[in-house]
């Protein structure tokens, strides 16, 4: 422990955001990290708990300790070496986990928790800067191939992992290029492309080789994978939205948000926006965002940054408190109000919130004919109102993997809620030599919860080929 009074003596002091009149110009990250000392003074607030709860909290199992000893008593090297054991990819979960960890630091008890994902992105980012992040090679080749279908978080974790012990791997992405809601989910304000484009540069070194545009399921049959391959692992994510099947859904304005954030992901990266649909833009249009989540956060920023005339969220179950018991809540996630980066550039809420129908001129949606709802989430009569709309934008999360093409044709067991079946121990399906991970087998979750699943499937795949492994469980 490197400084035994830190907690005591120095305040929480966290990165800050560039002011939103500027940030909503472009497309750009916008946070302010906080610099070497002042990082190394956060690190020093770290009171190297006796049972840290803080590892409880992160699903990777993160040794959030020994890395802030190692930062504050600048072992930076040391403390990268420390980050990477555990997480392959420590720049995105640096900007874009929801950092439950800080959630079970115990001087949350005092809303002062240490400021974990900002030394965790501080310390991959100065690797980079110093360049001592390079390809790992392996050893030897085993002569096993495998085949990772879906280049999310969960894919990348896994095909990395399986690459460095020495196992031909191909990674097989139906987009143009790799990433997945990395990528084409999570706008560049939050994580700029260069992240993900620098880390498939040091995977294409360590030898893992990726195939673009291609659909396993529709323009590759599976079976020949299965031919092909020692072992096949699922990591597609769950893509099927949920919709509001209610009047008037089938007018022009209604759309997805994973329709409308990738082709704005797209623009900003050179490529063709819409691909074969209409191209959706929030511009001059008063914008309407049903879903309260961090999907509808980025459809926000999003929006407020292509000149939508207004933007307003709204969610159908009740406002959260402002702040939690901890007496009741911690050290487990709490449920209580989040305002994002992207509230604050200009969005109105609401709660408690149901839509009742669509309505429109010439095809085109036009409004929102709305209800409060009771606790039982039924509308109350007599509190119907509408709202303007130009634009709607479905962000009500997702409630399964995509089952037409690579799910139907593998013919793999599926649980109750639509996913791919698979226990944590192995990670195996039910047909030979196909394993799972990520949201495709869990269900929509977090990056830091696909990141973890692909490093265990990749260890499940390298002891059901070799008989033993040395990747980590």
């Amino acid at each position: 422990m490197g400084k035994v009074t830190g907690f005591l003596e120095i305040d929480r002091r966290d990165r800050k955001y560039l002011p939103a009149s500027d940030r909503i110009r472009n497309y750009k990250e916008f946070v302010i990290p906080l610099g070497a000392e002042a990082t190394r003074d956060q690190a020093a607030r770290c009171m190297n708990c006796g049972i840290p709860y803080c590892h409880n909290g992160c699903p990777v199992n993160n040794q959030i300790p020994d890395w802030n000893d190692l930062v504050y008593n600048d072992k930076w090297r040391e403390a990268l070496d420390n980050l990477h054991s555990t997480n392959n990819f420590p720049e995105f979960t640096g900007r874009v986990c929801p950092a439950p960890c800080e959630a079970s630091c115990t001087l949350n008890l005092e809303d002062t928790p240490v400021t974990i994902k900002s030394i965790e992105c501080a310390i991959v980012d100065k690797g980079w800067q110093e360049g001592w992040i390079i390809p790992q090679l392996p050893r030897a080749r085993t002569g096993r191939k495998i085949a990772i279908i879906g280049s999310g978080p969960a894919g990348l974790a896994a095909a990395q992992q399986l690459a460095r012990v020495g196992h031909e791997v191909h990674l097989y992405e139906r987009q143009a290029r790799a990433g997945g809601l990395l990528r084409y989910g999570i706008p560049d304000f939050k994580m700029e492309k260069s992240h993900v484009e620098r880390r498939v540069r040091q995977m294409e070194a360590e030898g893992v080789v990726f195939h673009y545009n291609t659909n396993v399921g529709v323009n590759i049959d599976p079976a020949e994978l299965l031919a092909t391959y020692d072992a096949v692992g699922l990591t597609g994510g769950a893509e099927k939205p949920r919709d509001l099947p209610i009047e008037g859904r089938e007018l022009s304005g209604i759309q997805f948000a994973m329709d409308f954030l990738p082709q704005q992901n797209r623009r900003v990266g050179g490529e063709a926006a819409n691909g074969n649909g209409a191209e959706i833009l929030a511009t001059g249009k008063h914008v309407v965002v049903i879903g309260g989540g961090d999907t509808g956060s980025d459809c926000i920023g999003t929006s407020v940054r292509q000149g939508a005339l207004s933007v307003t969220q709204i969610e159908i179950m009740p406002q959260p408190p402002e702040k939690e018991n901890k007496a009741l809540t911690w050290p487990n996630w709490p449920l209580k109000l989040r305002t994002s980066s992207s509230h604050e550039e200009g969005a109105e809420r609401d709660f408690a919130i149901t839509t009742l129908k669509f309505t429109g001129e010439n095809g085109q949606v036009r409004r929102l004919n709305c209800a409060r709802v009771d606790n039982a989430l039924k509308p109350i009569p007599g509190t119907e109102f509408d709202l303007r709309a130009d634009l709607v934008l479905l962000a009500m999360g997702f409630v399964s993997p995509v089952r037409e093409g690579l799910i139907e044709k593998l013919g793999v067991t599926l649980d109750k809620r639509g996913n791919v079946e698979a226990n944590t121990l192995a990670y195996k399906t039910s047909v030979e030599k196909v394993f799972v991970a990520g949201d495709m087998r869990r269900g929509q979750s977090l990056v830091v919860w696909a990141i973890r699943e692909g490093r265990q499937m990749a260890h499940s795949i390298d002891k059901h080929l070799m008989g033993e492994t040395i990747l980590p469980r």
